[in-house]
């Protein structure tokens, strides 16, 4: 029970140092251009305390739950003094505008691959591609009718060691059996199980392609429903699929950036599922069953948080900063106010409005008035508001859990 609250409190903390980076984002690049910064404040409601220095006030405030960077002339409607007037945000260019705007979600890119980075040069990154590389090698091969079986074998003098004998050994990738590619594990297992005998397997080790020759043999398998499984004899070497792949700290950037883009894209597919997963969420709270791929509030990330602690299951527990990082960073970039992304969209209306003025030889426009667009923001606000009090209350009533 400690360590699923360690866990919990953890990650709590992890997303408040996270938002409390977003805000720095905005506050470091606005300062850098000479934009006023008012404040940086992490959290909301009453003050715990605060301290300026220089013409910046930076303090703490009771509810951990975001955080604000208050940059003097951010919109038409903010009033400044006039000693503030000639720094206001609004007056800068287009593309420095930008830079301060999208900072925050830049921020959360940049502490997702970090999270990834640590993990490729430490505990390893997950081998959602099916890598073969070989995780371990059995000191024996027998018949089994169960996974637990096949994957703990309990070996006899005179039990056959396949992988063993011929030399394979863990960290090594099978790139080809009886001279076909194997890109994938899957690939490795379709090529071995249909054969018995000696097959040529050429494994990558330290960079350099070895041909060995494994003996395959013919065993009973469990296939198909774990719960209800049929035995099938098939060709079988005894090596596991790596569950992670580790990296020196030079390839484990590359590796980062590579699973990094991958996550981006599930974070854009998960965008897109959004509005049609509610309902679902809807549907868990009154008591049906919660799909595990419904969308979770904190609450809901922080309880599998704490549950990947108490497991001592780390890698999901980063995995899930990681990945809760590049959504908060993505959604953040939608073009809608009051995101980030819909300042920037203004921005650029303002900037594309301004140039079709100038081709017809008129004036700048100047600022967009946001009091024109505040149904709309309301609107949005609304949603969101109700969107995350859904998404609260299904991970108190019925959250997802890891077992």
């Amino acid at each position: 029970m400690l360590a699923y609250i360690f866990g919990v409190v953890l990650f709590a903390l992890g997303i408040c140092v996270s938002v409390a980076l977003h805000e720095a984002g905005h506050m470091l690049t606005a300062k850098a251009f000479g934009m006023k910064v008012r404040r940086y404040f992490i959290g909301f409601g009453p003050k715990v305390f605060s301290f300026r220095r220089g013409e910046t006030e930076y303090g703490l405030k009771w509810i951990p739950l975001g955080g604000f960077c208050d940059i003097a002339g951010m919109t038409a409607l903010d009033e400044v003094t006039p000693d503030e007037a000639p720094r206001a945000m609004w007056r800068y260019k287009t593309w420095k505008r930008t830079v301060v705007l999208a900072a925050g979600s830049v921020t959360h890119f940049i502490l997702g691959f970090l999270v990834l980075y640590l993990m490729a040069a430490t505990m390893g990154l997950p081998n959602t591609t099916g890598k073969p590389q070989i995780e371990s090698v059995a000191d024996c091969v027998t018949n089994a009718t169960t996974v637990s079986q096949a994957t703990s074998p309990v070996c006899r003098p005179g039990d056959p060691a396949p992988a063993k004998d011929a030399g394979l050994k863990p960290g090594d990738e099978i790139v080809s059996v009886g001279g076909v590619a194997t890109p994938t594990f899957t690939d490795v297992t379709a090529r071995i199980q249909p054969i018995s005998g000696p097959v040529t397997v050429e494994v990558r080790r330290d960079g350099r392609i070895i041909p060995l020759t494994v003996n395959v043999v013919q065993v009973d398998r469990p296939v198909g429903d774990p719960n209800n499984p049929k035995v099938n004899r098939l060709g079988a070497i005894g090596v596991t699929r790596a569950q992670s792949l580790h990296y020196s700290p030079v390839a484990a950037f590359g590796a980062a950036g590579s699973f990094a883009t991958d996550m981006f894209g599930q974070t854009w597919d998960r965008l897109l599922e959004f509005p049609q997963r509610i309902p679902a969420v809807v549907h868990a709270i009154f008591g049906g069953e919660r799909d595990p791929n419904t969308p979770v509030s904190v609450v809901g990330a922080s309880r599998i948080g704490g549950e990947a602690v108490e497991a001592g299951v780390w890698p999901l527990f980063l995995l899930l900063l990681a990945s809760l990082n590049f959504f908060v960073g993505v959604f953040n970039l939608l073009p809608l106010l009051p995101l980030d992304g819909g300042h920037i969209a203004v921005t650029w209306y303002e900037r594309i409005r301004d140039w079709q003025r100038g081709l017809r030889g008129k004036a700048a426009g100047g600022p967009v008035d946001y009091t024109k667009l505040s149904a709309i923001t309301m609107v949005i606000v609304f949603l969101g508001g109700a969107v995350t009090l859904l998404t609260v209350t299904a991970d108190i009533v019925n959250p997802i859990r890891l077992q």
